[in-house]
């Protein structure tokens, strides 16, 4: 009998059979996850265009009883995932183990690899809420809630950043990581194919290749639609008023400063229609020449504002924002707010509007860029990938807030603005920045750029995010017809995008998203025990000799 017979312990499941079609319209694709999925969006879709009145009641009783419910399960989740993250990353023989076979190296050079994990889930946001977020937290957070600092003084920026870090920092790239590495170490330890439903095989086995794992797969492309809807949704609010401002006409905005329907229909024609063909020319060609503009132009306005702007005062918040961060990460990512006492109800509508939209939106958007983190970071050891894709992200997050924000935070203070800066529309704060900060021809030139960069960052988060639903759909695999296909889900995202902001703004597709991402979330959670089963039963083998790799199993068969 042999010694793992004995021990009861046998190699990994190294197998995971996905029936695709071998012809037709859905060659190379998963019929059982492809028409499932177009079904339930198209029904979005058909329920927000033909149903206004009815979408926009239930999504408002939704916001209110729903994600109510659910703030719980969401803070929880996501202190969960960080934390298991940093224990992976801290056990010294979990730590040394490859995502890939044992003598393995990295694909990707280090820096490569930072730059592409920049521009993995971070791009639209981080121009939109640069101003956006700092400035909302200066005028309303708990601290000024419960009074113990006044809204926008000088004593509510330090808890102004503290709750920035606390929500574009480790809670977000710790989901990603916490994805990624359960799809990757399955996929090329284990040689199971790149999509969802593999990281949840330590847990269910050869189930996976049946109907449980098509619902898994269903469930992460309609999540990840929803995350990009509302990525897509911010960015053209952002676009529309950046257009606007750079005098393309009083057309693009209604009189109460939100944008027309002409210009979401124009705007998305554009985006969607750029996005789609750079998909169509695939990661080679359009993602890739697209990434690299991205990064050159951030770069640009980076340096922008550490020279023209507050940059000894943006170095000042980095550090204390940093030390506050650090120290209050624990209590912070475990905190309920409830509706008991004077200022109850308030602060759970904070936590609502802020911490449990972002933990929802980080989760939607995890089987997208945790898929294409896994698609970079094969050979690298575990504590390497969580370190690089938890720390440098978050990082990069937090000098972008404070050179940005604490610029626009530094001209209310100092009177410069006089409120033109913190009582614009999110949409437009980084412009009225840059109105106040630059002569106005200057102002207009940088806006036209920030407009560019934009448009990049939109068409880029699309088809990257196209591109991975069809190799989910694909059973992980990028052969076969996908011209149609892509064509569906460009159409389907500019659609949902439209028609979300004409019924409510983005407030609807917000709603949307977090409701969409809750049964996503269920599956999270699952891959977070899957990965934790995965590892430890590897450590396991390798302490009895178990070959633990696809290749090992292989060759001890032959």
């Amino acid at each position: 009998m042999s010694s793992e017979s004995k021990k009861g312990i046998a190699p990994p499941l190294i197998d995971l059979p996905i029936h695709t079609a071998s012809r037709g319209f859905y060659d190379g694709f998963s019929r059982q996850v492809t028409i499932p999925a177009k079904i339930i969006v198209t029904l979005i879709i058909l329920w927000a265009i033909f149903f206004p009145v009815q979408a926009n009641e239930t999504l408002t009783a939704a916001n209110s009883t729903i994600i109510a419910s659910f703030t719980g399960w969401y803070v929880y989740l996501v202190a969960a995932l960080m934390a298991s993250c940093a224990v992976l990353a801290i056990i010294p023989q979990v730590g040394r183990m490859r995502i890939g076979a044992a003598d393995e190296g990295p694909e990707f050079g280090r820096l490569s690899w930072f730059s592409m994990l920049f521009g993995a889930g971070i791009g639209i946001g981080m121009l939109t809420y640069s101003t956006g977020e700092p400035l909302a937290h200066f005028s309303n957070n708990p601290e000024i809630i419960t009074g113990e600092v006044g809204a926008r003084s000088a004593e509510a920026v330090h808890s102004a950043y503290l709750y920035t870090f606390l929500h574009w920092g480790f809670a977000a790239w710790g989901t990603y990581a916490l994805v990624g590495l359960a799809i990757g170490y399955v996929a090329y330890r284990r040689g199971l194919p790149l999509t969802v439903r593999s990281a949840l095989a330590p847990l269910f086995g050869r189930t996976m290749s049946g109907p449980l794992g098509h619902v898994f797969d269903v469930v992460a492309v309609v999540a990840t639609i929803l995350g990009v809807a509302v990525t897509m949704g911010l960015g053209v609010e952002q676009f529309v008023v950046g257009l606007s401002r750079i005098g393309l006409g009083d057309w693009l905005l209604d009189a109460d400063g939100s944008s027309s329907l002409a210009a979401i229909v124009v705007a998305l024609t554009v985006l969607v229609g750029a996005s789609t063909l750079s998909a169509l020319s695939g990661v080679g060609k359009g993602i890739k020449w697209l990434s690299n503009i991205n990064l050159g132009l951030s770069f640009l306005l980076l340096l922008l504002f550490a020279v023209v702007g507050s940059g000894l005062y943006a170095l000042e918040l980095l550090g204390s924002g940093l030390v506050d961060y650090l120290a209050h990460i624990v209590p912070l990512s475990l905190t309920i707010f409830n509706d008991s006492g004077p200022v109850g109800e308030d602060l759970v509508t904070w936590q609502r509007d802020w911490s449990v939209f972002y933990w929802a939106w980080w989760i939607a958007f995890a089987p997208f860029v945790g898929m294409f983190i896994a698609r970079i970071s094969r050979g690298r050891t575990i504590r390497e990938y969580v370190l690089g894709v938890v720390l440098v992200p978050s990082l990069v997050c937090f000098v972008w807030m404070t050179l940005l924000g604490g610029t626009a935070i530094a001209l209310e203070l100092d009177g410069s603005a006089a409120g033109t800066i913190v009582n614009a529309p999110m949409a437009d704060q980084l412009y009225a920045t840059l109105a106040v900060l630059l002569d106005p021809g200057v102002a207009m030139v940088v806006s036209g750029l920030i407009v560019l960069l934009l448009m990049t960052y939109l068409v880029t988060s699309a088809d990257s995010a196209i591109l991975i639903i069809n190799t989910i759909n694909g059973a992980g695999e990028t052969e076969g017809e996908r011209r149609r296909h892509i064509l569906f889900w460009g159409a389907a995202l500019a659609l949902i995008v439209g028609s979300m902001l004409v019924l409510g703004g983005i407030e609807a597709i917000r709603i949307t998203m977090i409701i969409g991402a809750l049964p996503f979330s269920f599956v999270v959670a699952l891959m977070c025990i899957s990965i934790i089963k995965a590892i430890w039963f590897d450590l396991i083998r390798k302490s009895q000799g178990v070959p633990t790799t696809a290749a090992a199993i292989e060759s001890s068969a032959d």
